[in-house]
């Protein structure tokens, strides 16, 4: 334990948190501390003012203002002040948020799309959200609850790496949120709190309210962390089976005139889970389309249970079994 005399836990769990994040990062690289000026933001930026230092790292918090509550551009004021008090590089950015596809989601592309336009202008090692344990327990409930299948389960990665070169961490997701409010209370900080995290049409605003409370008072305490074992347990799973794929893809797979073909012998001799991976990452490679688990087993069905079946439509392409193989056509 690094808790000091007058250190607060709280505080120090949070900073050991980040700063295992940034030792995986070069000394003398920038990150992006994504600063909503909320609860788990706010101890995130503390935090990162306090670490990032020891290793000359340079901090820029930007604060994204989506324009959508009255009011918002004091806001992102208020939390870039806070980060020139901790001793970051501030920046705010005003977005305009698109319509379509949920106001939940259109703010989050238009939030990353500004955070990635200031990590490429300053070229950041790093974009640093504020995601906590609490935050990874109600996205893998909702997506059990929406039959989303194991990729949804895996949650949120720690780190996701991306084709540009900027990570996205992640430090706080073996963090409470009741740990990030008391890091905030302890260093005397003021977070704001959005209207809209309080506000019940939001789907994952009643998981946090209502089903996750009911369910640690039901069945007892530790769903939360259950929740978060599984998610970690899931992408181990995933990660395996990439490998595997990986490994043999190259024999299974021919391309076809008009698109790609599998072999059926090796796809009925490797296992279920394996079999029905190898169907999913090939027309996602070959088409860009993800195939639901109804789909995806109407096609292994041409493999073990083949009594001359017609072509299969399928989102973006066609399969069909011919000659020993099953082949994905475009449609």
């Amino acid at each position: 334990m690094d808790v000091r005399p007058g250190l607060d836990p709280a505080v120090a769990e949070v900073r050991r948190a980040v700063r295992r994040a940034l030792e995986a990062l070069p000394e003398d690289s920038t990150v992006i501390v994504a600063l909503s000026g909320g609860l788990d933001s706010l101890a995130l930026a503390a935090a990162t003012a306090f670490e990032a230092p020891k290793r000359g790292i340079t901090g820029v918090a930007v604060t994204v203002d989506h324009g959508l509550q009255k009011g918002s551009a004091d806001v992102a004021a208020a939390a870039a002040r806070a980060a020139e008090g901790f001793g970051l590089v501030a920046r705010v950015t005003r977005v305009d948020v698109r319509e379509g596809g949920g106001p939940e989601a259109a703010a989050r592309d238009a939030r990353y799309e500004a955070l990635d336009a200031v990590a490429r202008e300053v070229g950041a090692e790093a974009i640093l959200v504020g995601h906590t344990l609490d935050d990874q327990a109600e996205t893998v409930l909702l997506g059990l609850a929406r039959g989303s299948g194991a990729s949804s389960l895996q949650g949120m990665a720690p780190v996701t790496e991306r084709g540009d070169g900027c990570r996205i961490l992640r430090p706080l997701l073996e963090v409470r949120r009741e740990t990030t409010r008391a890091a905030c209370a302890a260093e005397g900080l003021d977070p704001w709190l959005d209207p809209h995290n309080a506000d019940p049409r939001y789907t994952r605003v009643r998981v946090r309210e209502t089903v996750l409370p009911t369910l640690e008072r039901e069945l007892g305490p530790g769903v939360a962390e259950a929740l978060a074992r599984t998610a970690a347990q899931l992408r181990e799973d995933a990660e395996a089976f990439a490998e595997m794929i990986n490994e043999i893809i190259e024999d299974v797979v021919e391309h076809a005139e008009a698109g790609i073909s599998l072999s059926v012998g090796a796809l009925a001799a490797n296992p279920a889970a394996l079999r029905h991976r190898l169907i999913r990452h090939v027309v996602v490679a070959e088409f860009g389309q993800s195939l639901t688990r109804s789909q995806t087993l109407d096609v292994a069905r041409l493999v073990t249970d083949w009594r001359g079946q017609g072509p299969i439509d399928l989102p973006g392409c066609r399969a069909a079994r011919i000659n020993g193989r099953i082949e994905f056509t475009a449609r």
